[in-house]
């Protein structure tokens, strides 16, 4: 088996139905776990965080807050290193290289958290790596979107995204029951766990090092199964023509508004959950909205292939922003005690719109950038080059997109966080995401959906 596919047409019909979809099926499904593992490594702290007070960490309450959002800034920031990387490493050995990465936060984290007296700027160091994980994300929807045609694009980015941010959730499922296990730790002692006047033996580290064979099983699969594509290389310089690319911001901007939201509001979630409905058990729920967006994603990428990626986008956003609103009116103020059921009801909504909204958007990007190319093209060009043009341009800006949206991941919060301390309630906060909302809306609608749009698709 070639490690290097020195030819690649997926365009070309026979090619694909007999040699390409195969080996871009093998790409796609060593890819999903990798990144399953990276985005699991992303959120890491953001459950983790929760346990340190009670094990005797003396860190507050602003200070817990900072580390649960560090990953979410060093990731976003690092993704838009890994957006170009692809193309000058090649997909197979970033993937290898970028999944062995994930073990320097995990080992490292998991020795941390053992010690109450690990300095905090040691755990702060620990929280910036968990931004690995983050970063793969950019890396492996570059690469993934080499391996497939235009038509089947949207699927393919859907499901390794999809079954990726799953990460999300199985994280935040995972962890509370791990940390629980004793005959999980070869490493490492218990820990004493003060909660709600009781006192048991908990093993944090378990959080961490749990995952560490798993990342070491995904590395290997992806080194022994795994594809370069030589057509895909290009130097940074070649792919920095996106930042000139007025579609390359347009999406960035729309993708803030899906990707970002679906992050954010899965960051935020739980907190959420706690502060508005005190009565509720938020740690029992709070893993549902991450995995019902992660799910979505995957239906979100078969519905834009097949009903317009543009026209899906849409009815994404006028859905987001009839359920925000739905969430205004779920909310305890003015003395009313609000409804948990409809609040509940209304982020489940916001995760499965965001999900199928992340697919869409990244539905576009190719689409988008193959109706410019195609338009630019000279006579003399064959379909060919103009297509390998085309596909190294659409899997950076890709990658930048996903860059520019996991910022989403601690802005949100924050905003929940600076509404509630300037106004005593989240409602500001909410308003100023539904007015978001509505310039997404009316970009998607005027560049890519509108009869004579620019770039449909």
């Amino acid at each position: 088996m070639a490690k290097i596919l020195k030819v690649w047409q997926p365009e070309d019909p026979v090619f694909w139905a007999t040699q390409g979809k195969k080996i871009a099926r093998r790409n796609l499904w060593l890819s999903i776990p990798a990144l399953l593992l990276a985005f699991a490594v992303w959120q890491i702290f953001s459950v983790t965080a929760t346990y340190l007070p009670e094990i005797g960490f003396k860190y507050s309450k602003a200070q817990l807050f900072t580390l649960a959002g560090l990953p979410a800034l060093s990731g976003a920031t690092l993704r838009i290193v890994y957006s170009f990387v692809v193309p000058i490493f090649g997909g197979k050995r970033w993937t290898t290289l970028s999944t062995a990465s994930l073990l320097i936060p995990l080992i490292g984290l998991g020795f941390a958290v053992q010690n109450p007296d690990t300095p905090y700027w040691q755990m702060q160091m620990w929280a910036l790596f968990c931004g690995f994980g983050s970063a793969n994300f950019s890396s492996s929807m570059s690469n993934i979107s080499f391996f497939y045609p235009k038509s089947e694009k949207g699927s393919a980015l859907g499901t390794n995204a999809g079954f990726g941010n799953l990460g999300v959730s199985v994280v935040q499922f995972l962890v509370p029951v791990v940390v629980m296990m004793g005959g999980l730790s070869l490493v490492g002692g218990s820990q004493e766990w003060h909660k709600a006047g009781q006192v048991q033996s908990i093993w944090l580290q378990n959080a961490a090092f749990f995952w560490v064979p798993f990342v070491v099983i995904a590395t290997v699969a992806a080194w022994v199964g795994m594809n370069d594509i030589a057509s895909s290389k290009a130097t940074f310089r070649e792919q920095s023509v996106i930042f000139k690319r007025k579609h390359t911001w347009l999406m960035c901007w729309l993708y803030l508004g899906t990707f970002g939201s679906f992050i954010g509001f899965a960051a935020g979630f739980g907190l959420l959950m706690k502060g508005q409905f005190p009565a509720v058990d938020a740690t029992k729920l709070t893993f549902l909205g991450a995995l019902v967006g992660a799910l979505s994603r995957v239906l979100g990428g078969n519905v834009a292939d097949r009903f317009g990626a543009a026209r899906v986008t849409r009815w994404v956003f006028v859905g987001m922003i009839a359920a925000v609103c739905g969430v205004i009116f779920s909310l305890p103020q003015g003395g009313a005690v609000g409804s948990f059921a409809q609040f509940f009801a209304c982020f489940m909504a916001l995760f499965g719109l965001t999900g199928i909204g992340n697919a869409s958007t990244f539905a576009q990007v190719p689409k988008i950038f193959s109706v410019l190319h195609q338009r630019w093209a000279g006579a003399a060009e064959s379909a060919n080059v103009v297509e390998a043009r085309c596909n190294k341009e659409s899997a950076a800006v890709l990658g930048f997109c996903g860059a520019i949206g996991a910022y989403g991941g601690f802005f949100v919060p924050k905003s929940y966080g600076v509404s509630i301390a300037a106004t005593g309630g989240v409602t500001p906060a909410l308003l100023c995401f539904v007015g978001f909302y509505v310039t997404c809306l009316l970009i998607n609608w005027w560049y890519y959906d509108r009869a004579g749009a620019e770039a449909p698709c």
